[in-house]
C-alpha cells in the first residue's frame, strides 16, 4: 500500500504563505573600513583596512592571521562589531554584537551600521581544541547510600573525580574504569561541598556536622583530622588561587557557613589564620578571586568583599538584592579552579610538573581571562531568592553595574564561560538565561527543562553548556545558536549535580537516585 502523506495542517498552510527571505548578499555592495582590535589588551592591528561589505567569518578570520603572521598554523577567532552609542562615549559604554556568518547579514541589513560607518571588531581567540556534545551515557555507578549532592573533576585529570552525598561520606571515582577508587569516610552527617585544590593534591569536604575535612587526591587517606571551627554545617569550600600561593607552600582553603562566618585554614600547619564576621545571617557562597579577595554571599541579602592581603579585612559590602543571595561567580572561576593545568594535562604528566613552572602557568592563564582592554577587572554576578541577578566590578564601586531581570523564580545559580565572555543563570522559572559576560546585557533563554534547573557546568572551549534539573534530565544547549543540542535522560530521579572535565571528554552527574552517571560522546 502507497504512503499517503497527509494534507497540510493550518500552520503549515500559514507558513507556505509568508514571504521566504534569503540572505542574499547585494552584487553591488559597497567596501566597509575596519580595524581589528584584541579583546584582552585593546590594542589594534593592522590599522584600517578595506574590505568587501559581505565578508564572511571566515575570510575575517584569514584576514588577521595574515596580519599576525600565522598563515601556517592559522589560530580561530570570533569576531564581534564594538557598537558605541554615539561617537563622544567612552569604549566602557560599548556594547559586542556577535558577528555571524558575515558583516552583511549581522550587521549591515538589521541597520546597526551602514557601509559609511568605521567599523571596529573586537576579536577573541577560540579555543584550539574543540569539545564534543556529550551524547550518551557511558555507565551509571552505584555506591554511595543517599542522594548525592555535590560533584567536581580533578583539575589535572578527568580521570578522576570526587562526589559527596547524604551518607556523610565523599567518594573518589575512576572514570576510565567507571568504578569507585576511595570512600573518603569520616564526617558524621551529609558531605555538602567537595572542591579540589587547584594543583590537583588535596580534595576538601564540608559537611552538615560543622567540619571541613582534608583527603590526599591520588591515595584517598585523610589528612589529619577535622578542622573544626564552625558552630553550624559547611555551605561552600573555594581556595587560594595558584598563582597566589608563595613558594614551597600549599595553598590555602577557606570556608563558608551557616553560622555567619568565613574561616580561611592553613593546610599545612592545620589551624584556622582567619575568621571574617560581619554577616547577620547564613553565609550561602564564597570565592576567593584571583586579586587575593574573598567575596561572599549571604542570606541576610549582602554581599561581602575580604581583602586576605590585609588580614581578611571587609574591604566592600555590596547591598541590592531584596532577598537572599544563594550563589556568586566570578569571571575567573574557571581559570582559577583549573590551576595552571589545561586540557592536555592527566596524572601521569603532572606528578613530574615543578610547583614553581606551574605557578607561573596558572598566572599567565588568569591574566589572559581576567585582563580586559589590559587591566585586570574581574567582574561578579549574584544569584537570589528575588528572582534577579546583579552584575557588579566590586574593585571599581560598590554599585552594581546593572541589574539583571527576566526570570520569573527564585535564581539559584550562577556561572561564567571559562573565557568571561558569557554568564548562565539557572533558576526554578525552569530556563536558563545567557548574558553578555563584560556588561550583563540580555542575550537569550535556553528553554527545554520542564522543572527547576539546579545547576549548569561549561565545556572547557565555551560552545556547549550543560545544565541539570529536577525533571531527572542533563542537556545539553549550543550556547552560539543557543539551541538544544543533546537531551539526554537517564537518571531515575532529580539530578542536583553536575561537572564537566577539563579536557571536554565526560560530563558527570548525580542525584537522588544515588547513582554517578558518566557521559560522553
Amino acid at each position: 500500500m502507497a504512503t499517503v502523506i497527509p494534507p497540510p495542517s493550518k500552520r503549515q498552510k500559514k507558513e507556505a504563505q509568508k514571504i521566504q527571505e534569503v540572505d542574499l548578499i547585494p552584487a553591488d555592495l559597497p567596501n566597509v573600513l575596519i580595524k581589528f582590535q584584541a579583546s584582552d589588551t585593546g590594542e589594534s592591528i593592522g590599522g584600517s583596512i578595506r574590505v568587501p561589505g559581505g565578508i564572511t567569518e571566515k575570510q575575517l578570520e584569514e584576514l588577521l592571521n595574515q596580519l599576525h603572521g600565522e598563515s601556517d598554523e592559522p589560530v580561530p577567532y570570533t569576531f564581534a562589531l564594538l557598537n558605541k552609542s554615539s561617537a563622544d562615549e567612552k569604549d566602557a559604554d560599548a556594547k559586542l554584537i556577535d558577528i555571524r556568518d558575515n558583516i552583511y547579514t549581522s550587521i549591515l541589513k538589521p541597520g546597526i551600521k551602514t557601509t559609511e560607518d568605521f567599523l571596529t571588531l573586537v576579536y577573541t581567540p577560540r579555543a584550539v581544541f574543540k569539545v564534543k556534545a556529550i551524547t550518551r551515557s557511558n555507565a551509571a555507578i552505584a555506591g554511595h547510600g543517599s542522594t548525592i549532592l555535590c560533584c567536581q573533576f580533578a583539575p589535572n585529570d578527568s580521570s578522576r573525580m570526587c562526589s559527596g552525598a547524604g551518607d556523610s561520606t565523599a567518594r573518589v571515582w575512576d572514570c576510565n574504569t567507571q568504578t569507585p577508587l576511595y570512600t573518603l569516610s569520616g564526617h558524621s552527617n551529609w558531605v555538602l561541598c567537595v572542591a579540589y585544590s587547584p594543583c590537583g593534591t588535596m580534595i576538601a569536604t564540608g559537611s552538615m556536622d560543622n567540619s571541613v575535612r582534608l583527603w590526599e587526591a591520588d591515595t584517598g587517606k585523610p589528612m589529619g583530622k577535622a578542622l573544626t571551627g564552625h558552630s553550624k554545617w559547611v555551605s561552600s569550600l573555594t581556595w587560594e588561587p595558584l598563582h597566589l600561593v608563595k613558594s614551597g607552600q600549599k595553598p590555602r582553603l577557606a570556608s563558608s557557613s551557616k553560622d555567619s562566618t568565613i574561616k580561611v585554614w592553613d593546610t599545612t600547619s592545620r589551624v584556622c589564620l582567619l575568621t571574617m564576621s560581619g554577616h547577620t545571617n547564613a553565609v550561602s557562597c564564597v570565592k576567593w578571586s584571583g586579586s587575593n579577595i574573598i567575596y561572599s554571599a549571604s542570606h541576610d541579602k549582602s554581599i561581602k568583599a575580604w581583602d586576605i592581603s590585609a588580614q581578611g579585612k571587609c574591604i566592600q559590602t555590596l547591598k541590592s538584592h531584596a532577598h537572599w543571595v544563594n550563589h556568586l561567580a566570578l569571571s575567573t572561576d574557571y581559570v582559577l579552579r583549573r590551576g595552571g593545568f589545561d586540557h592536555t594535562s592527566s596524572r601521569t604528566s603532572t606528578r613530574s610538573v615543578n610547583m614553581d613552572d606551574l605557578r607561573a602557568k596558572a598566572l599567565e592563564q588568569y591574566e589572559k581571562v581576567a585582563k580586559i582592554n589590559g587591566v585586570i577587572s574581574e567582574r561578579l554576578v549574584t544569584a537570589s531568592d528575588d528572582f534577579t541577578m546583579y552584575f557588579w566590578e566590586p574593585l571599581k564601586s560598590s554599585k552594581p553595574v546593572c541589574r539583571m531581570t527576566g526570570h520569573q523564580k527564585l535564581v539559584n545559580h550562577v556561572s561564567f564561560s571559562p573565557d568571561g565572555r558569557y554568564v548562565v543563570s539557572s533558576s526554578f522559572d525552569n530556563s536558563i538565561k545567557v548574558w553578555d559576560g563584560l556588561k550583563g546585557v540580555f542575550v537569550g533563554t535556553l528553554r527545554g527543562h520542564v522543572a527547576p534547573v539546579y545547576q549548569t557546568a561549561w565545556s572547557a572551549d565555551n560552545r556547549l553548556l550543560v545544565s541539570c534539573s529536577k525533571d531527572t534530565t542533563l542537556k545539553v544547549w549550543d550556547i552560539r545558536t543557543r539551541k538544544l543540542s543533546v537531551d539526554l535522560p537517564g537518571h531515575a530521579d532529580e539530578v542536583y549535580a553536575v561537572d564537566w572535565s577539563m579536557d571536554g571528554k565526560r560530563v558527570a552527574s548525580g542525584g537522588k537516585d544515588k547513582m554517578i552517571r558518566l557521559w560522553s560522546h
